[in-house]
């Protein structure tokens, strides 16, 4: 049943509303009357059970796996990695993320190691002065019905291990796929051993084997965006230690520093035990020639001039690593035959609206939804077909406004900055503003950043297949 038509039968003899096909956000009250929030919505179980194999137990492919057999679905992971682990800190998990992980049973499993921050404050890079700020506490919840959270990638990854485990899905690992029959629907392992299933989801990761299959043998084109970052965590005691920085630490929340080229994220995770520190910075060099010995120096003189505050955290790096910052491309195809590609392997984008999971973890749900349309294995290919025209529609957007955060972020002080910082002034003042060149904060992208709901989305591409 479409909203409309639970609008209109509703017992309650709600008055007749027509969904707009324009822009807006009027109708979001009636989320709450027509399809109150619930932890227990099984509106994904399908009417079929397919056979489902997953390949990849990273964030995406758990995520899909844990997904995928609660809506009745036979599900089995392979996994190349002998353990599952995650390399890198933290990681934040917006609430367009979260809202679809509780739903799904998983957030009780994450929040134990989650941290909620209070707000994510943006600052000048040469002295900290606040020139922007976005309220998630109350804000995001009462807004999106749903947390912001932070949180280790290795925390993440052990919480949807556990609730995949719980839901009685087959994980195995130590067992690299070296090839697929995407239209058999089969993987071929290393060990030459081949399995087959209706569908095969490869969630391989940016270096993803079924994407070139996919793709028709050609590779997608991945493009450096000039920009590297060094990821490190600071021990909390050293910092906690010296007052010029332990402000710091003394609300959880997320800082920003912005400069010309660069920027400096900030956010505590581990129950507030650990600090992620990430440093963004010109470097237009090719990675296969980085050396990893010099990069404390060479962190250190990429940051000379700014806050005092950022380089005395700097002088606390034991160690480091620089990592590059690619730009991949938007593809204009995720299936082919019964394998489809999905989160790293289908969409890479830079790490500037903090959406590259979530967009893994809306996948999941998304094709849960269009599955659980279906009457009859003979229908798989549509539902495929509308899962690839939604999802890369949502992907290519999110990772246009990624680029451009890396771009409003990065500007040279001179005029176009000062407008941009005092286009943010009535956010730090905390006075109401109608748009904000900080995207964390401006409400029309906000709205459609975390305000997403990917089954719905499906649930409208559907319906408007089905009047084709």
């Amino acid at each position: 049943m479409t909203r409309e038509q639970l609008l209109n039968t509703s017992v309650d003899a709600k008055p007749k509303l027509e969904e707009p096909s324009y822009p807006s956000n009027c109708l979001e009250f009636t989320r709450h009357v027509v399809h109150p929030p619930s932890s227990n919505d099984h509106a994904n179980t399908s009417k079929i059970s397919l056979t489902i194999i997953v390949v990849g137990a990273g964030l995406g492919g758990l995520t899909t796996a844990i997904a995928l057999k609660q809506s009745g679905h036979q599900v089995t992971v392979y996994e190349q990695a002998r353990e599952l682990s995650e390399i890198g800190a933290g990681i934040q998990v917006p609430s367009n993320s979260t809202r679809i992980l509780s739903k799904l049973g998983i957030e009780e499993y994450l929040k134990p190691f989650a941290t909620e921050p209070e707000a994510i404050v943006i600052r000048r890079w040469q002295n900290g002065k606040v020139i922007g700020n976005t309220r998630l506490i109350p804000d995001f919840v009462d807004g999106f019905n749903a947390p912001y959270y932070v949180v280790h990638r290795a925390d993440f990854l052990s919480a949807l291990h556990k609730k995949a485990l719980d839901e009685g899905i087959e994980i195995n690992l130590g067992s690299k796929v070296s090839d697929y029959h995407p239209i058999k629907g089969q993987i071929i392992l290393e060990d030459g051993n081949i399995h087959g299933a209706d569908l095969v989801v490869a969630a391989d990761g940016i270096h993803s084997v079924a994407r070139k299959l996919v793709l028709g043998g050609q590779d997608m084109v991945f493009q450096q965006s000039g920009l590297a970052a060094y990821r490190t965590i600071v021990d909390v005691n050293r910092m906690r230690d010296d007052p010029e920085v332990s402000w710091v630490l003394d609300r959880p929340s997320m800082n920003v520093w912005v400069g010309d080229a660069g920027h400096v994220m900030t956010y505590t995770i581990g129950s507030g035990k650990t600090f992620n520190f990430v440093l963004a910075h010109p470097d237009d060099t090719d990675p296969s020639t980085w050396g990893q010995k010099d990069n404390i120096s060479d962190m250190k003189n990429h940051f000379v001039g700014w806050d005092p505050v950022v380089t005395k955290i700097i002088g606390m790096v034991d160690s480091t690593l620089k990592w590059p910052l690619m730009n991949g491309s938007t593809l204009n195809r995720w299936v082919l035959g019964n394998l489809l590609i999905l989160g790293d392997a289908a969409h890479p984008m830079l790490p500037y609206m903090s959406q590259g999971a979530a967009m893994a973890v809306e996948d999941g749900a998304a094709l849960a939804r269009a599955l659980s349309k279906i009457q009859s294995p003979a229908q798989l290919q549509e539902a495929l077909g509308i899962f690839e025209k939604v999802r890369i529609k949502r992907t290519g957007h999110m990772h246009q406004a990624s680029l451009l955060n890396s771009q409003l972020w990065h500007i040279p002080d001179g005029p176009w900055q000062e407008a941009r910082d005092a286009a943010m002034e009535p956010e730090v003042k905390g006075v109401p503003f109608a748009h904000s060149p900080n995207q964390w904060s401006d409400p029309a992208t906000q709205m459609w950043c975390y305000g997403y709901d990917s089954e719905k989305e499906i649930d409208k591409a559907w319906e408007d297949f089905q009047r084709e």
